[in-house]
């Protein structure tokens, strides 16, 4: 039983270090326009620019004019056709909505408003990247070529893919990355199987003897012993 409460406080511990979107949770945070905003550094026309959010760090190609082009998620286009109210700006709740309907869009945005009143990382991914950016104005037009309703998926297909897309023709996220190695440990730790073995069988207690606990019940357990 030692063993098992353990295993849980790793596993929860490792969870909360997840930087599923990339930057750490600030507990408490929730603005809806913060009054004070971080300087800038100078910025070029096809910069790939980052800012920490809630729960994860969001990306956006600068095209220059103060203006950003970014893929972010909103609930609103699901709820309303009010142009006004859906140009404003995009605040957590209904971006986490927004993730959650899968509803989004490359939208331009002022700098100020793409920043949130968070600091800005400029080009850091040119570092980590194994190809070349293009040339920073046709980074631009590929972003603005894009602008408007946009497939998303948390994982597959999020802000990060928009922008790698645009500067280096590769979309790919190292959020996606971390998230999908740290799930994989955990899948991969055996005791998974004792957990999920002893969550079905309380499930059977409770609920009683049924197709839909009794399969999970056989199938998860086995599946994580294979994957591991």
């Amino acid at each position: 039983m030692l063993q098992l409460l353990t295993f849980l406080v790793e596993k929860f511990s490792l969870l909360l270090q997840l930087q599923l979107f990339g930057s750490s949770c600030k507990e408490g945070r929730e603005r809806e326009r913060p009054a004070q905003r971080a300087p800038h550094p100078p910025l070029r026309r096809g910069d790939l620019l980052e800012v920490p959010r809630t729960l994860f760090t969001h990306f956006g190609i600068y095209l220059g004019d103060n203006k950003v082009a970014h893929l972010i998620p909103d609930i609103l286009p699901v709820l309303t056709n009010d142009k006004t109210l859906i140009s404003s700006v995009i605040t957590n709740k209904r971006l986490i909505l927004g993730c959650m309907y899968r509803c989004a869009t490359v939208r331009v945005d002022t700098l100020e408003d793409f920043a949130y009143g968070s600091s800005i990382r400029v080009n850091y991914m040119d570092k980590v990247m194994k190809t070349q950016p293009f040339p920073s104005d046709s980074v631009a037009q590929r972003a603005e070529k894009l602008t408007g309703t946009f497939p998303y998926s948390l994982l597959w297909n999020n802000c990060e893919h928009f922008v790698t897309h645009c500067r280096y023709g590769s979309a790919t996220s190292q959020q996606t990355e971390k998230f999908c190695k740290s799930l994989k440990l955990i899948i991969r730790d055996q005791r998974s199987i004792i957990i999920t073995a002893l969550l079905g069988i309380f499930a059977i207690v409770w609920f009683g003897v049924a197709l839909s606990t009794t399969l999970p019940t056989i199938l998860i357990p086995f599946t994580l012993w294979m994957a591991g």
